[in-house]
């Protein structure tokens, strides 16, 4: 699973404006020379997207949307990932690090 991801972030890497990604060939580059605001709003869009198909799942009982939709949100998160210089694997390494742990002690551990 985790192959997966660190090819697509090593995709998503190469397209980085400082490492060739050309803006006019490429989406992934056009985000980034549009910077944080335009990912950011990529992200939302793809989030309320995906909310919509799930309400929507529970209508019509087609779930393929929800997994198109959740695939479009980590695809942009990717992209918000690299644009801070943050890989997948170190989200694997938080979510292992709160794994076994309760949710609400978690949350309530968390600095203010």
């Amino acid at each position: 699973m985790s192959q997966t991801l660190a090819r697509v972030a090593q995709t998503i890497e190469s397209r980085k404006l400082e490492n060739g990604g050309d803006p006019a060939t490429s989406y992934v580059s056009r985000l980034f020379s549009k910077g944080d605001d335009a990912i950011l709003k990529k992200i939302g869009e793809e989030a309320t997207e995906l909310v919509m198909a799930a309400k929507d799942a529970r209508v019509d009982g087609d779930v393929s949307k929800v997994l198109y939709e959740c695939a479009d949100l980590w695809f942009h998160s990717l992209v918000l990932l690299a644009q801070f210089d943050l890989s997948p694997q170190q989200v694997l390494d938080e979510l292992a690090r709160r794994e076994g742990l309760s949710g609400l002690a978690e949350k309530a551990a968390r600095p203010s």
